[in-house]
């Protein structure tokens, strides 16, 4: 632990450090909540409750503390041992003891004078008010039950001219039966030597549980290209009601011409193969600069058997270093890692994933030991993804895309 009292129980630590006598929700616990949970733990957003006041957060108070304590929220799946993280979720340890501390002398209120002002969100965006939205074109009926193939949309742009895109952030309609949304860039000269195949392209944003919008640094943003059509990427997952799902995305143009093109790439395997019952197959993917770039953050993806996932960089001077270890993979959450520092990549320079599934009847999420697994869409089959993104100097950009 952080405190250094680690020869203490974690209760005990609370009484350490915090008087639990002085501890109130409007003084001690509102700031901590605003900053680390009502991000997603508000009206609108993908959590199932409430933060925002004390009425909201009452019935919830001993669940908040286990939460905190087990470090199960925030989520955070990064090993600490391996890179800085701009956006790392993680409370410190002195705010999990006034979480504690509050709980266990009876959760009280407090003064409502020294209740520091709520951040403000704009309702129904993270990324603030869009310049354009998007939705997938129509009111797609997802059914009660069963299993709905990957559905993709294809919607037009409509740009005249290459468009900058400094932000974007994907809204699902109905969240109970939208697992994710992927939107592709394709047609015109967008998709041009990208690596998607099939129904890929060039990614603009994503949404999964726990995946944050795109919101890229000032003078950073994406190329959106004349006449580039979306195509969005929909997986439903039933939940015993039927709806009807009109998901929607929102862009928001830099406002000066940006100096870095960001790109997503990635590192994958197709061809593996997971034996039944195997608790720890390895399967491995690579990427190599063809410019000179920088990295700037990375989200690994596989499935419900994926078990572990670490990206290693290996520079032209044969220097090697571990910039990403996730020791204990969890579907549930699709977090990004956002670098503190970008990592300067000269051309040459190759970024290695290693990830481990468990096929094993110990996995709980396993919905067949006794299947061999291979590559797919369904969250029963497997995928391995290095996802990162990179940039590169706008006078670059196109050459180093082209080349992918």
């Amino acid at each position: 632990m952080k405190s250094g009292y680690t020869i203490l129980p974690v209760m005990l630590l609370s009484a350490v450090h915090v008087s639990a006598a002085s501890v109130t929700y409007t003084k001690d616990v509102a700031p901590i909540l605003n900053k680390s949970c009502v991000g997603c733990h508000r009206a609108g957003e993908a959590a199932p409750m409430a933060f925002t006041s004390y009425k909201e957060v009452r019935p919830w108070a001993k669940a908040i503390r286990q939460a905190v304590l087990s470090t199960k929220m925030p989520p955070w799946l990064a090993d600490p041992a391996h890179g800085q993280f701009k956006n790392d979720r993680r409370m410190a340890q002195q705010e999990k003891d006034t979480i504690s501390a509050w709980v266990m002398a009876g959760a009280p209120e407090g003064k409502r004078k020294h209740l520091a002002p709520a951040p403000e969100f704009l309702q129904g965006w993270n990324i603030g008010k869009p310049d354009m939205v998007f939705d997938i074109g129509t009111e797609f009926e997802v059914p009660a039950d069963g299993v709905v193939p990957y559905k993709y949309f294809r919607i037009p742009s409509n740009f005249k001219e290459d468009m900058w895109v400094e932000a974007a952030e994907i809204r699902p309609d109905k969240r109970g039966v939208v697992h994710h949304v992927i939107v592709f860039m394709a047609g015109g000269m967008a998709g041009a030597g990208q690596q998607g195949g099939g129904e890929g392209g060039n990614l603009l944003v994503g949404f999964a549980p726990g995946d944050p919008p795109m919101n890229l640094e000032p003078g950073t943003a994406k190329l959106v290209k004349a006449g580039t059509v979306f195509n969005i990427q929909m997986h439903y997952t039933p939940n015993g009601t039927a709806m009807k799902d009109r998901s929607y995305f929102g862009l928001r143009f830099s406002k000066t011409p940006p100096v870095r093109q960001a790109i997503t790439g990635r590192a994958l395997n197709f061809g593996f193969k997971i034996p039944p019952g195997d608790p720890n197959y390895e399967v491995k993917s690579s990427w190599t600069a063809k410019a000179d770039v920088e990295i700037n953050g990375f989200m690994p993806h596989m499935h419900v058997r994926g078990k572990d996932f670490e990206y290693t960089a290996t520079y032209p001077d044969g220097r090697r270093e571990v910039v990403l270890k996730v020791p204990r993979y969890d579907f549930n959450w699709q977090l990004a890692y956002e670098l503190e520092k970008p990592l300067v990549f000269p051309k040459g320079s190759r970024i290695d994933c290693v990830a481990h599934f468990d096929n094993s009847p110990n996995n709980k999420a396993n919905p067949d030991p006794t299947k061999e697994v291979k590559w797919g869409d369904q969250t029963w089959e497997e995928m391995m993804i290095g996802w990162f993104t990179y940039t590169v100097p706008v006078e670059k950009a196109i050459v180093s895309q082209n080349r992918e």
